[in-house]
């Protein structure tokens, strides 16, 4: 976890087989982003996009206890590299976050690196890490190439 500037972040990082050109699609297609954007509890999510700098999503993960909307807009979509957007959840206390997601290509590996800025306080360190870290492990699933 990183203090950027005098804003609270946490960066979470994990190595998948597959080219950024799949990784990032699966950040930008709804169907795809519904499958792995559920960490733990999540029985199911839903998402639209609207894949364009500029663009808004809206994400509702559904649970037992009922749902939780996360919305934002794209600041920045460089294909395949990296994507910037706005992130507001009521664990963001529905103040506007800023994620950076970046994909470095390697001889058949990607590693994506998601950083999660201006999230409300030290509090909101663990649930934001322990969420990407479950949702880059399904993406993980999702898009891993089958051998």
């Amino acid at each position: 976890m990183t203090q950027v500037g005098k804003t609270t972040a946490i960066t979470v990082r994990r190595e998948i087989e597959a080219t950024a050109e799949e990784i990032f699609n699966a950040w930008l297609d709804p169907a795809s982003l519904a499958t792995w954007m559920r960490p733990s509890g999540i029985e199911r999510s839903t998402a639209k996009v609207d894949p364009r700098e500029g663009g808004s999503f809206e994400i509702v993960m559904h649970h037992a206890g009922g749902s939780i909307l996360h919305t934002g807009v794209y600041r920045v979509i460089e294909r395949p590299s990296r994507l910037v957007f706005t992130w507001i959840s009521p664990a963001t206390k529905h103040a506007e976050s800023l994620v950076t997601v970046e994909f470095h290509a390697r001889a058949g590996i990607t590693e994506v690196v998601v950083t999660h800025e201006l999230l409300p306080g030290d509090d909101a360190k663990p649930s934001h890490t322990d969420g990407w870290t479950q949702a880059l492990e399904l993406l993980a699933t999702t898009t891993c190439r089958k051998h």
